[in-house]
């Protein structure tokens, strides 16, 4: 079922949004040549308890999982698309590093991600991601009443094409609110005009995820969450939750 939220729950939703946007911005300031994820994971948490947020996705175990997820961001590194588990790993001059992190507050919920270069970035790093960022900006745009889930995964999935880089299949974004997964599911490729109608109140966390050597295939890691592109190539993973309101697009996960 799909909730359409009303607008004191846009607020609160924009209040757990802005600590997920707070926790990203800490991330990224520690991140560095020689910290390791642990430490990430460490700097979100903290974060997120001087707001008096709690993780959705530490203790988080969809169907797929053998274990629970044991963190509070996802940390993703070079040919980590997402889902990567923060562990004792120490960032190296020229990482690619993909964050995602979730905020639960007040009984509702924010999701966002962000990738970001460690020391000096390769040209082709910084190319994916601003492809990527582009490719969550054209989205973003389609979050108008009137258009259907389909144009917002279009215009993703017309970026991607453009610059050649693979999108994992099957993954995508999703409903979110009062919990992190909700309806309805957001490809990151459709067809314009088609899918679930955007109405006021609908909120969606966009999240497209580019892989720079242009497949869609990718392999699962021993730990059972991290997904790694096929080819080795690097990816980048940039989203917002957004809602769609009588005045355009709303992003709540803005800092």
């Amino acid at each position: 079922m799909v909730e359409l939220k009303s607008a004191a729950a846009l607020d609160a939703m924009r209040e757990a949004g802005r600590v997920v946007a707070q926790a990203l911005a800490a991330v990224r300031d520690a991140a560095g040549v020689g910290v390791s994820l642990t430490e990430l994971d460490g700097v979100a948490r903290e974060v997120l308890a001087k707001a008096g947020a709690t993780s959705p996705f530490l203790g988080y175990r969809p169907s797929f999982a053998p274990v629970p997820f044991p963190g509070v961001i996802c940390a993703s590194v070079n040919d980590a698309v997402v889902h990567g588990i923060p562990d004792g790993y120490r960032l190296r001059d020229g990482d690619l590093v993909s964050i995602d992190c979730g905020a639960h507050l007040d009984g509702w919920t924010g999701d966002s991600a962000i990738s970001f270069t460690v020391g000096t970035p390769r040209p082709a790093d910084a190319a994916l991601i601003e492809a990527t960022q582009r490719a969550l900006d054209a989205g973003i745009a389609q979050m108008r009443a009137g258009n259907r889930i389909g144009d917002v995964s279009y215009a993703i999935g017309e970026v991607a094409k453009a610059t050649g880089a693979g999108m994992p299949a099957d993954f995508g974004g999703h409903g979110i609110g009062r919990r992190m997964h909700e309806d309805p599911h957001l490809p990151n490729r459709g067809r314009p005009g088609r899918g679930f109608p955007l109405r006021p109140g609908l909120v969606l966390a966009i999240e497209p995820m580019f892989m720079a050597g242009g497949q869609d295939a990718y392999d699962v890691d021993g730990d059972g969450w991290t997904l790694r592109t096929a080819d080795g190539s690097r990816a980048a993973h940039i989203e917002h939750t957004v809602a769609v309101t009588e005045d355009g697009p709303r992003i709540l996960t803005l800092l």
